[in-house]
């Protein structure tokens, strides 16, 4: 394809339900290289699609080359042009043209289509598309999340991401959600820039847990302590804030080492908010400021042994976190009966 001949693709113009669509037909080399998947940026925070997966692309590139091999039409928007980069003239009927003028940046973003194509950019194949006509970045992880949410392997904290950009009130809608992106966007916090979104990331940080891990955890919180029935979330996350700020002083060589230690695992995580929602319920008139949290912490966390090598190796899932958290409150009753004796 030369850069200065403009490209036409022959299409059929209707509706997909309430939005306009083409349908049409091309090579799958034309449509990997006017195409791009709008991958998420986890710094940025721009962008909606998952990391790229080469071997799921690869084993569609193997299957599409079988001589019984087929797929759904893949999916891309036509998001709007101010530059005269693609218009669409009108024909007889149904039929249009897609005229491409500017074949040196691609017009189509992958909306579901992503690892179908990746791996496609020298076959001629023929495969069908279906494009959408003027999405938004935002109608498109709409989209997007609606063909997805169920899909087997999609990253879930992406999808908790796509809930929290596109909720209009994130701390009534989903409040578990909105204090983990809380605690991973706010300097102050510990997990600042910690939780996986499953997108990409340039800062070089290691992450040690995923928003989704963190989320569940404090939804646990939030139905324990039914702190939401007296406090605004923006309390409960400051609360929160205040509990995992308190965690890396009692426990520095544990949150410093994720890799030989569980504090910072779905078990390790999960244990630990329902020690915050112990600790929160038997504050009383308290503050349960960090200074709190260090205080009550300091009686017992630190002899516990969080080592993946310890009592809590090998344990995950619902089963897992709660038989972690009986062991945790197992150790803590020495410590607790003695300074309530004391």
């Amino acid at each position: 394809m030369a850069v200065g001949r403009p490209l036409i693709l022959e299409c059929l113009k209707g509706l997909s339900a309430q939005r306009e669509v083409l349908l049409g037909f091309a090579p799958a080399t034309v449509l990997h290289k006017l195409s791009f998947a709008d991958v998420l940026d986890e710094d940025t925070r721009r962008g909606y699609q998952r990391r790229f997966n080469s071997r799921h692309s690869l084993d569609f590139k193997r299957y599409i080359q079988r001589s019984s091999s087929t797929t759904i039409p893949l999916t891309f928007n036509l998001r709007p042009s101010t530059d005269g980069a693609w218009r669409i003239r009108p024909g007889r009927d149904q039929r249009v043209q897609l005229e491409i003028a500017q074949l040196d940046r691609p017009i189509f973003s992958q909306v579901d289509c992503q690892h179908r194509l990746g791996h496609l950019s020298d076959l001629d194949i023929q495969l069908p598309f279906m494009s959408f006509v003027g999405l938004t970045e935002r109608e498109e992880m709409e989209i997007f999340n609606v063909i997805n949410s169920k899909a087997k392997g999609l990253n879930s904290s992406l999808l908790d991401f796509h809930e929290a950009s596109l909720s209009a009130d994130l701390a009534t809608d989903r409040p578990e959600i909105f204090i983990a992106i809380y605690l991973r966007n706010e300097a102050a916090s510990p997990w600042y820039g910690q939780l996986s979104l499953g997108g990409h990331s340039s800062s070089g940080m290691t992450r040690k847990a995923s928003l989704r891990t963190l989320q569940k955890a404090i939804h646990r919180f939030l139905q324990r302590t039914r702190i939401l029935d007296r406090s605004p979330a923006a309390t409960a996350a400051q609360i929160v804030l205040n509990f995992w700020s308190a965690v890396p002083v009692v426990l520095n060589d544990q949150w410093a080492k994720p890799r030989t230690h569980v504090v910072t695992k779905g078990v390790g995580v999960y244990c630990l908010m329902e020690i915050a929602a112990d600790l929160y319920l038997e504050a009383g008139e308290r503050v349960c400021d960090k200074a709190y949290f260090v205080s009550a912490l300091s009686n017992f966390v630190g002899d516990f042994d969080w080592s993946s090598n310890g009592p809590l190796k090998g344990l995950g899932g619902e089963a897992g976190a709660a038989e972690a958290v009986r062991l945790v409150r197992l150790a803590r009753k020495p410590a607790h009966l003695k300074v309530a004796n004391g």
